[in-house]
Formats: structure tokens, sequence, C-alpha cells
């Protein structure tokens, strides 16, 4: 038994990957090649963007902030590895490697779900009581949200980190997968985890179900809100911010609940990776254009910009 546990903790893993070394597949390397620079470039230049601009010293941008840095460290959590082993025609993750990756992926996941929900509840605040927005929404209060999503985030990883990372693995090591994913890790456990499995079904309805509910029903409300409006433009301007913005809740969430509250067996490797490419490499990609980029108050901070600002009381 002693000498199994030595394996366990000793032993890589195999990442089976996203595609193999092979000259087919050399255009779709490039391709995540290219929106891992794009991702971290354009995020990047929103983090200073928002620092060094004092009209973007705001609530929502401060909480855009840690959106960004989120995104990432997300994606710079998973895309490298990949490319690393692409490179070097290798497929291998050490266990520590392995328990980096799966730390940092559900603290980032959990707490962007948990941020995602503080900013639409921004955007309730500011569209539907305009006149109570310094009260209910403001430095004191956006900074104990965005701390508030790491720190739970946190707990929450550590906790199901440290669980995965103690089971036995007595069957094969390879992971059918671009990147160390819990249900994945599940898979591939000799001993029942049937219990744990519900664990993780009570943090989804705690990280996924519940903010996605928040963020639906404060998106109804606004669209309600807006519909009373007497500008038309308002309410075509507001209409396509929360358009956009449940285009990046659906593709997040989505396929993170179809992912996390599924029973194991119901896990196919193909489906598991696809469903992993939209909230680890798309949504970091999409997130600065929907919610930053396509404001013109954030265009305005740009050096090409500064002759195009144009200030709205809010514009996702």
């Amino acid at each position: 038994m002693m000498g199994l546990e030595n394996q366990t903790y000793s032993s890589d893993f195999i990442l089976m990957g996203l595609f193999f070394s092979s000259k087919t597949n050399l255009l779709f390397f490039s391709f995540i090649l290219i929106i891992f620079i794009m991702t971290v470039a354009q995020n990047t230049v929103m983090i200073l963007l928002i620092h060094r601009d004092p009209p973007l010293h705001t609530p929502m941008y401060f909480l855009l902030s840690h959106l960004s840095y989120m995104d990432i460290l997300h994606i710079s959590n998973i895309v490298p590895k990949i490319v690393t082993n692409f490179m070097l025609c290798s497929r291998t993750i050490s266990f520590a490697g392995c328990g980096s990756q799966i730390f940092l992926s559900i603290t980032l996941l959990g707490g962007e779900c948990l941020l995602l929900a503080a900013m639409s509840y921004d955007c309730y605040v500011a569209i539907c009581h305009p006149l109570r927005y310094p009260i209910l929404m403001n430095d004191y209060v956006s900074s104990h949200m965005a701390t508030g999503s790491w720190l739970v985030g946190t707990v929450n990883s550590i906790v199901h980190t440290a669980y995965t990372l103690h089971l036995p693995f007595c069957g094969s090591r390879a992971i059918d997968h671009f990147f160390c994913e819990v249900p994945v890790m599940l898979k591939l456990s000799c001993v029942d985890t049937t219990h744990y499995e519900r664990g993780v079904y009570v943090s989804g309805i705690i990280f996924l179900l519940i903010p996605f509910s928040l963020i639906f029903a404060s998106c109804v409300q606004v669209l309600l809100t807006v519909l009373q409006m007497k500008s038309s433009e308002a309410q075509k301007k507001l209409f396509s911010a929360c358009f956009f913005h449940m285009i990046v809740v659906i593709m997040y969430y989505g396929p993170f609940i179809f992912t996390y509250m599924r029973p194991k067996s119901y896990h196919t490797p193909g489906q598991d990776k696809f469903l992993a490419i939209f909230y680890t490499i798309v949504t970091p990609t999409l997130n600065p254009f929907i919610y930053s980029f396509r404001n013109k108050d954030v265009l305005g901070g740009l050096p090409m910009g500064v002759n195009i600002r144009n200030k709205v009381l809010i514009n996702f």
C-alpha cells in the first residue's frame, strides 16, 4: 500500500491534449497560440487603461480590471502547457503541475462566476436605481465584491484540489483532456467518488446555478426598465449591452454547468474537451471586446482615441 501511495504522488500524468504533433495540426496549434497572445495582450491593455485613466476609476471598471486579470491567469494556466507539449512532442505533466492546474482552474472559474454576478449587480443598480448608485455600488462595495470573489474561489479550490490529489490512481494515468480538470481526474480514480461528486454538485449550485439565476434576473429587470425609457437611442444601446452580456454568460456558464454538474459516468472525452474550450479559451478572448473595447470611455483612454471620448452613464 505504501508503494502504491509513493507511486501515486511521484508519477507523472499524460495529457492526451487537443491535437497530436503532426503537420496537419500545425494550423490549429498556430491558431491557439495567436489566440493566447491576443488574449493576454488585450486584457493587459485593459488593466493598464483602467489604472492610468482617471475617468475609468469607477466600480464597474474596477470589477472589469479583475475580470481581465482572471482571464490572463486562466488562459496562461492552460495554453502554455499545450504549446510546450506540442513543440517538444511530449504529453507528460508532473503531479505538481497537474495539481497547480487544478487549483488555479477552480479558483479562477469559481471567482469569475461570482465576479460576473457582481458585474450584473452593478449594471442593475446603475440602470434601475441610478440615483442610489453612489450608495449601493461605491468603491467600498466593489472592492469587497472583488476580494470576496478571489477569496471564496480560493477556499473552494483548496478543498477540491486537496481531495482530488489524494485520490488513488491505480490504472492508466493518461488524461484524455488538454489540461488537468476535476471531472477527468475522477474518472482515473480507482475508488468510489460518489460522495465527493455530491460535494461537487453542491459547489455547482453555489458557484454556478445561484449566480447564473441572479444574472438572468438582473438582466430581465434591466430590460423591463429599458422598455420604459423614452429615448430609442438609449434603448438600442442598452439592449445591445444586455444581449452581448448574456451571450458571454451563456457561453461561460452553460458549458461549465454541463461539465461540473453531471455524474462522471456521463462524461465523454471529446465532449469535455469541446465544452472546456468555451470557458478556458473562448470567453477570456471575447470578454475585453464585449465589456470594454466596445465602450467609448475605454476607446477614449487609448492614445488614438482621445478625441472620440464620449461619456455615457453606463455601457457594457
